[in-house]
């Protein structure tokens, strides 16, 4: 397969990799982490919801549910997917009895609201958690289906996101970076800089502060778990729903994060694994950011292959199939894609001889 392919599948990987170890310590402080474990590098069971079901180690959680779903949405539109898109995967292909053992309360109120009727792009406005992590932590299909076009892979988060979030607060145009970053990472000769460049550009004015503030910290961290301390001082939320889970604090860190790791898909997952708080929303969007620019290459393979394992087990994900399988739907979106433009541009060829 091409070397776009792999990239893909980097993404991928190493995106649902940082989920699921992330999310055996998600909500436990640096220090507790380090206390327990040193420093975690490999995949644990672990409980979410409290609801009896002992996850075995690789098993992905919520994000990786929306995540699959979009890449559900490129298969069914053969290409980049429209709001309604996923609204339709929403309606005819998730159990919402499933869902309630692995997706949040607010993702099952949506998927049934989507089976009710209400339309693609008004979805949501009934979400009332106007700026989560939610989308910048399982948009990377949109962007990995804008591969090359970091402007498109924004905008079509903004359009497409709006069945997950509201248009109000900053949720959307954080996933706009994330989006942008990842498809970015497939122009020739993409580096490290020219991702974050795509990713600062997606963001906007309103956002460049932060994200500025944030790569100052990665630019002079000798280490990158040092940069945990610096980050505390910025952002400490307790004691409301979701403190740590909000789309400036993860989509800051994690572009810290891969700066640090210097694109390393691995060094990017254990980083942010160990840093603390929303661990697996951490570890999926630096992951996912590294493995789009470097390929699965420095990923263990007892990871792929465990991640594998516990998907095919998974009694309640709405796709069971493969990290390789996975990527598999993007490029063929891809393709089908390239087909559309080469029609399109022939065309508009033609268009100027007539």
């Amino acid at each position: 397969m091409p070397k776009a392919f792999d990239r893909i599948l980097g993404c991928l990987a190493a995106s649902q990799i940082g989920s699921a170890m992330g999310a055996a310590v998600e909500g436990w402080s640096w220090q507790a982490i380090r206390e327990r474990y040193g420093r975690l590098e490999e995949l644990l069971p672990y409980e979410h919801y409290q609801n009896g079901w002992q996850r075995p180690p690789g098993t992905t959680e919520d994000g990786i549910e929306r995540q699959r779903v979009f890449l559900r949405a490129i298969r069914r539109a053969r290409g980049r997917p429209t709001a309604d898109d996923v609204a339709a995967v929403w309606r005819e292909e998730v159990d919402s009895e499933k869902a309630a053992w692995c997706m949040e309360p607010f993702d099952r109120q949506l998927i049934r609201l989507a089976k009710a009727g209400v339309p693609a792009s008004e979805l949501g406005r009934f979400n009332p958690y106007t700026d989560l992590v939610s989308l910048s932590r399982s948009c990377h299909p949109i962007g990995l289906i804008n591969a090359g076009d970091p402007v498109q892979a924004a905008r079509d988060v903004h359009a497409v996101g709006r069945v997950l979030q509201q248009p109000l607060g900053d949720g959307l145009a954080w996933a706009g970076v994330v989006a942008a970053g990842i498809a970015a990472a497939f122009l020739p000769d993409a580096t490290v800089d020219s991702v974050l460049e795509a990713a600062r550009d997606a963001g906007g004015p309103a956002l460049l502060g932060e994200i500025r503030r944030a790569l100052e910290v990665a630019e002079h961290a000798k280490d990158p778990l040092a940069m945990r301390e610096k980050f505390d001082a910025f952002y400490s939320g307790h004691g409301t729903t979701y403190a740590v889970s909000h789309a400036n604090e993860i989509v800051s860190k994690a572009l810290a994060v891969f700066r640090a790791a210097k694109g390393s898909p691995r060094e990017a997952i254990v980083t942010a694994v160990n840093f603390g708080r929303d661990t697996d929303c951490l570890a999926a969007v630096a992951g996912g950011l590294a493995g789009a620019l470097s390929g699965p290459a420095d990923l263990q393979p007892e990871w792929l292959a465990q991640l594998d394992a516990a998907t095919e087990v998974n009694p309640y994900t709405n796709l069971k199939l493969s990290l390789e399988a996975q990527a598999h739907m993007v490029w063929d979106g891809l393709e089908a894609e390239a087909e559309r433009t080469a029609w399109r541009a022939a065309a508009l060829e033609a268009l100027r001889e007539e």
